[in-house]
């Protein structure tokens, strides 16, 4: 089996040490180079035809981003960005994101030679996953402009399904009288999100969206969604009621549900372990869609690596629920997209820029009674 060749760019000799033996603790990978700078990095992509390359954002001579940019711009290749566990370093890391790397890794903030070495398993599954990923141009749609207002480690974290957080309902079914979008994505799914959303008017119904992301990166990358979309997109709260004309991202370190309190339907965050080895996961939003919105529910898959929201995109189809997936063509990673399709757990199958307008044509479709979903 051939090895994934990587370069890794870094200006810290100690992080090119590190990142080294990292990555070369997995027998499918190989350090072919290092380099210190953009320039000399340029010269040994030319010389060493990587398959995969690490970039750090702040260095010598030219900064990573810039660096990024005329990368894949002249010759793409599929990048993972070690950043900074900052809000600095999420702005610059989602904005990397849009230039076209696939994923990225945080740098622990300190005591970095002895804790570095616990996260190789996360940094070697990314750098795989990179290696079979398709970098993309940044894709670019038709924007619905906002109205004028004046306005844990990868390898060893267990496996739990969502019943660990919300067992599956008996008797759901639809409550509120309005359709209900979710979206679930990892690896890829910043900018899918950001392209599904420009699509949106301000009128839109509701959305909710698992996005696989540290904590620190959440905030953030809802804040630049905002800025994006004619929606309003905010971080969810516990507790939030869910409107029309606004999109609720889950915070990097909870899981967010959907519940119904007894007169229109919540935010809830939840603190419970880790679901398919995420915090937030995908099942478990699209379960408490499931249990708490129904056959109301428009439940969707963007790209990403993994299988999380597979199978709450199909409980979600069995009760009634419209379901469709990003395709393979368009995604960055066809993973957690593919398994929903392999699984029969999607109804739909589309390309990235179709989705806004399929997804918005589907919430506007009756809600099927209690009655015509049992066939009676």
């Amino acid at each position: 089996m051939q090895k994934v060749r990587v370069l890794i760019v870094d200006d810290s000799a100690l992080v090119r040490k590190v990142l080294a033996a990292m990555l070369e603790s997995d027998p499918g990978i190989e350090v072919v180079g290092t380099a210190p700078d953009p320039l000399i990095a340029r010269e040994k992509i030319k010389a060493l035809n990587p398959d995969v390359l690490t970039l750090d954002v702040e260095m010598p001579r030219m900064d990573g981003l810039t660096f990024l940019e005329n990368l894949m711009r002249l010759r793409p290749m599929p990048v993972v960005m070690v950043s900074t566990l900052t809000e600095k370093g999420a702005d610059v890391t989602l904005r990397a994101l849009e230039l076209g790397a696939v994923d990225f890794f945080t740098k622990p903030a300190a005591d970095l030679a002895n804790t570095f070495m616990d996260h190789a398993p996360e940094i070697c599954a990314k750098v795989r996953t990179a290696a079979g990923a398709r970098p993309r141009e940044r894709t670019t749609v038709t924007k619905v402009e906002k109205p004028d207002l004046s306005l844990s480690k990868l390898d060893v974290t267990p496996r739990l399904s969502a019943d660990a957080v919300l067992p599956r309902a008996q008797t759901p079914g639809s409550r509120g009288g309005q359709r209900i979008i979710c979206i679930g994505a990892s690896t890829g799914g910043t900018e899918a999100i950001r392209v599904v959303l420009e699509g949106m008017p301000p009128t839109a119904p509701p959305i909710v969206i698992t996005q696989h992301i540290p904590a620190a990166f959440s905030g953030p990358f809802a804040a630049r969604m905002d800025t994006c979309s004619a929606m309003k997109v905010c971080e969810a709260r516990d507790g939030q009621p869910i409107q029309a004309g606004h999109v609720y991202i889950a915070p990097g370190n909870q899981h967010l549900l959907v519940m119904w309190d007894g007169a229109r339907h919540v935010c809830r965050l939840h603190d419970g372990p880790p679901v398919n080895r995420h915090k937030p996961a995908v099942d478990v939003l699209f379960r408490s869609m499931a249990a708490s919105v129904g056959a109301a529910t428009v439940g969707c898959l963007l790209t990403g690596m993994g299988d999380d929201g597979a199978r709450g995109l199909g409980e979600l189809k069995e009760i009634g629920a419209h379901t469709l997936v990003q395709d393979e063509a368009s995604s960055v990673v066809w993973g957690m997209p593919g398994a929903a399709w392999k699984a029969g757990a999607a109804a739909e199958m589309l390309p990235l820029d179709q989705i806004a307008a399929r997804l918005l044509a589907l919430a506007h479709t009756p809600i099927p009674t209690v009655a015509a979903r049992v066939g009676t």
